[in-house]
């Protein structure tokens, strides 16, 4: 079978194009047929080796993928050949990725499209939307009637943010360019920020003055800012860090305020959060949310391209690699 794969941990210039054997399945593993897989920032950590985790090579790459059930292990029940299913949780932790034709995926790691949606347009947003769901229902546990800050609101995980949080019942505040302050009104934000302003002035003449919960999609808001618009008791959720890699805060008022910082990556989410995410993001896709990521659809082949592109930052849509 066709496959993008790595020898070694490298550059996006050491990622190969060529055949590998098909994989065989386990009795409670599923084969699928991959139609498309969704290229994440995670995934040029993985490849490069920044973030480490099991690999064995030759690994193919890649962790988000849709298509369609070819054969079903003889441990495995729900799922049948031809049903259309999506994964988000391949490609690390000594799994391999989902980059190639076929893939064998464990059948606990495995959900079904819901009827109607449109498969890459779901695998576009499967990353950003399990990041969103996680946060907010288990990182921060949030609970209705409570207040959020969502900076950088208007990119590929800010907008997932907004319509659980949204959903969840929360008061939504955000932060953007103000050209997309229409596109976040829509989504279910309460009161819309300049992200270029002063967010404590601009937070100090709206409504919502103080909030429960902060996350920053964009690591460019100092935590000191964040922290200082926290209510006390409040939790600042950490998706991204800044480019300098460092924070500067004061060290007593987080602590006698009971503040509380929390770091988050997908990848050291455990399989009940990443299936009890696909539940809830399965839901709200099913009732059209979470669908409006722009997409750029290039072959398996140019994955070197897509791996750069995103690197280089020079790519606002989604991309996805299609077989």
């Amino acid at each position: 079978m066709q496959a993008a794969y790595i020898t070694k941990n490298g550059s996006a210039d050491d990622i190969i194009i060529g055949d590998l054997p098909k994989p065989i399945i386990s009795a409670n593993q599923v084969l699928i047929k991959v139609n498309a897989v969704a290229v994440n920032h995670v995934d040029t950590f993985v490849r490069s080796g920044a973030f480490q985790t099991d690999t064995d090579f030759p690994f193919v790459i890649g962790r988000d993928a849709v298509g369609q059930v070819e054969e079903v292990g003889k441990d495995v029940t729900g799922f049948s050949k031809g049903n259309w299913v999506w994964t988000n949780s391949m490609g690390y932790n000594g799994r391999q990725g989902v980059t190639s034709e076929f893939a064998a995926i464990p059948a606990d790691r495995l959900f079904h499209v819901p009827e109607n949606v449109e498969p890459t347009q779901l695998i576009a947003s499967v990353h950003s939307s399990a990041t969103a769901a996680i946060v907010l229902t288990s990182v921060f546990a949030v609970n209705s009637g409570s207040t959020i800050l969502i900076e950088g609101a208007a990119g590929h995980v800010g907008t997932k943010f907004v319509q659980m949080a949204h959903i969840l019942g929360l008061k939504v505040v955000t932060t953007s360019n103000p050209k997309d302050f229409d596109l976040l009104d829509r989504l279910g934000s309460d009161q819309r920020l300049d992200y270029q302003k002063s967010l404590k002035k601009q937070m100090s003449k709206g409504p919502i003055k103080k909030v429960d919960y902060v996350v920053d999609t964009s690591g460019k808001v100092s935590l000191q800012d964040n922290l200082q618009v926290l209510n006390v008791g409040g939790h600042v959720c950490l998706i991204t860090a800044p480019k300098s890699n460092t924070f500067k805060f004061d060290v007593r008022k987080f602590y006698t305020q009971s503040k509380t910082i929390n770091g988050f990556v997908i990848s050291h989410a455990p399989l009940e959060q990443i299936q009890e995410s696909a539940k809830f993001i399965n839901r709200l896709m099913a009732d059209g949310y979470l669908l409006e990521d722009q997409v750029l659809q290039k072959s398996y082949e140019e994955a070197g391209w897509a791996h750069l592109k995103l690197e280089t930052n020079s790519k606002k849509k989604k991309i996805l690699l299609t077989f």
